[in-house]
């Protein structure tokens, strides 16, 4: 396999997960910096690369690939162990839908480009911009930690890290980041300390990253 590239942001969520995945699968990859601060991925270079003007983008293996679930189930798919999700259908459906709820009903709600959008159209000022950025934190992590508790071990499902816990450690370090409580979700705190301690996790966060 030739060397992976990942267009990234440091603090981007979505990158970190596609940071993990990578660590956790071994895969060998360059890092290239796309500043959403600075709007570098707005710019017809980036764009050209990717017509949503999003970060991950992952080139490997001669394709590009946007989204960083589908990163992670394209890297699960060419490297099998350790794999992302259980085998049983159950199972693996109850840790798809974790991390759903983290990557399509938190996070997108929060990412920059919302709320740059909620400040420039609607004239939000920053302490409701952080209202809003709390008030769908809370909500999801709720949720998450009565879905996750039934079959959380050290991780999020069990005693190994998932596509779950990939979607976990980046949206607890944004909800930390906004200073946003934590402390009323015990087994997703557990399953963050548990991965975060983990090196595939470790260095994939964002203050060990070019930026």
């Amino acid at each position: 396999m030739a060397r992976a590239v990942l267009y990234d942001y440091f603090r981007s969520s979505a990158s970190y997960r596609a940071r993990i995945a990578l660590n956790l699968k071994g895969v060998d990859y360059e890092l290239r910096p796309v500043s959403l601060v600075e709007g570098k991925q707005t710019e017809a270079a980036f764009r050209a690369l990717n017509p949503q003007g999003l970060v991950p983008l992952l080139e490997i293996d001669g394709h590009r690939i946007t989204q960083s679930l589908a990163i992670c189930n394209y890297l699960n798919s060419i490297v099998p162990d350790p794999p992302f999700m259980p085998a049983d259908a159950a199972e693996r459906a109850h840790v798809l839908a974790l991390a759903l709820t983290v990557a399509c009903d938190i996070h997108p709600l929060n990412n920059l480009r919302v709320l740059k959008y909620l400040q420039s159209t609607f004239g939000v000022d920053d302490a409701a911009k952080d209202l809003w950025y709390r008030h769908w934190i809370e909500e999801g992590l709720a949720a998450l930690e009565e879905m996750a508790r039934p079959k959380a071990g050290a991780f999020l499902f069990g005693d190994a890290p998932t596509i779950a816990d990939i979607c976990l450690v980046p949206q607890l370090y944004n909800a930390r980041r906004f200073s946003v409580p934590v402390t009323a979700y015990p087994t997703l705190r557990r399953a963050d300390e548990t991965a975060s301690a983990h090196a595939a996790f470790a260095a994939a966060h964002p203050d060990r990253q070019e930026h």
